[in-house]
């Protein structure tokens, strides 16, 4: 089996057998690869992190394809991370081929994972961030995040990007959803694809009423219309993406971007980790499962019982 030592350098010099392994180690939370993530962490903070989410089925995939051959054609390298709903017996990710993205698969300068979102509400599995990490320390310029499209709930994805991209489509119901707040209020870079619908027009009326209404910021959401599948627009999301980048680098908020991601990672982490080490003495500790018989038995509420249960853990 490959360690920590085996992969280091052959990772920090872009090798792709190297940082699929490595992805793989922190996915399985096998220690080697959190060691791995410890000794490249330093070499991190380089990447462009974009993250990408929005309704299923608005071409989330299909724009990050013409973006990735965008960004091949100004000779950057690019890693593309798509989170995944889990299936429920092996807990892979279900759509792993990508199919709309196969054209990059033999690109040594693109590197592509599926990643399961192993029941993470927003979206987001909880590797996430380390398997962003590790893109970047192979030399990656550009790491771009896919979300499942879950909605609302995709908020956490601000947790882990420099720039959100939020991709909607005319004449959803799903993307009339998410103009309400909650998802409304992450994007930097609003897209509506498949911009040759009749609706379109009203669909980008709705959306700057929605903008109108939030909080004034010295960035102006911009408003892109697309045909991905042609490659129509794409060019002006490229320079979109870059802009905001240079904005938020010249504002001095990219720093404080990426303080607040690294602090929510750290309480993911350790929220995922306590409720891993609860799990786990509810199976094997008696007096928990007396506890939790209280609660069954309408002699304890369910929060008294949480506050007991953490009383012990903490």
């Amino acid at each position: 089996m490959k360690t920590a030592g085996d992969l280091l350098q052959p990772l920090l010099q872009g090798d792709k057998r190297a940082l699929a392994r490595a992805i793989s180690l922190v996915e399985n939370d096998d220690p080697e690869g959190w060691a791995l993530v410890r000794e490249v962490y330093p070499k991190t903070g380089r990447a462009q992190v974009v993250g990408f989410t929005g309704p299923p089925g608005v071409g989330k995939s299909t724009l990050i394809g013409a973006l990735v051959k965008n960004a091949r054609a100004a000779d950057r390298d690019v890693a593309v991370l798509s989170i995944d709903p889990s299936s429920p017996f092996t807990h892979g990710a279900l759509l792993g081929d990508r199919i709309r993205l196969t054209e990059h698969f033999l690109d040594p300068g693109v590197f592509i994972r599926s990643m399961a979102s192993r029941g993470s509400l927003g979206g987001l599995s909880e590797a996430t961030l380390q398997a962003a990490l590790l893109m970047d320390a192979s030399g990656k310029d550009d790491v771009f995040l896919e979300t499942v499209g879950v909605g609302q709930a995709e908020v956490d994805i601000i947790d882990h990007a420099d720039t959100v991209v939020l991709v909607l489509m005319p004449g959803s119901g799903d993307s009339i959803q998410a103009l309400k707040a909650g998802v409304m209020e992450i994007p930097d870079i609003i897209v509506v694809n498949k911009a040759d619908h009749p609706l379109t027009d009203t669909m980008v009326r709705e959306i700057r009423g929605v903008l109108s209404l939030g909080p004034k910021t010295d960035w102006r959401v911009p408003i892109v219309q697309t045909e991905a599948a042609r490659g129509d627009g794409v060019a002006e999301v490229a320079e979109k993406i870059a802009e905001h980048r240079e904005h938020i680098k010249a504002e001095g908020t990219l720093d404080e971007r990426r303080r607040r991601n690294l602090m929510n990672e750290v309480l993911a982490l350790a929220a995922g980790r306590l409720r891993r080490r609860l799990e786990e003495s509810v199976r094997e500790d008696a007096s928990v499962q007396e506890l939790l018989d209280e609660v069954v038995s309408r002699k304890l509420d369910p929060a008294s019982a949480a506050a007991k249960l953490l009383e012990r853990e903490l």
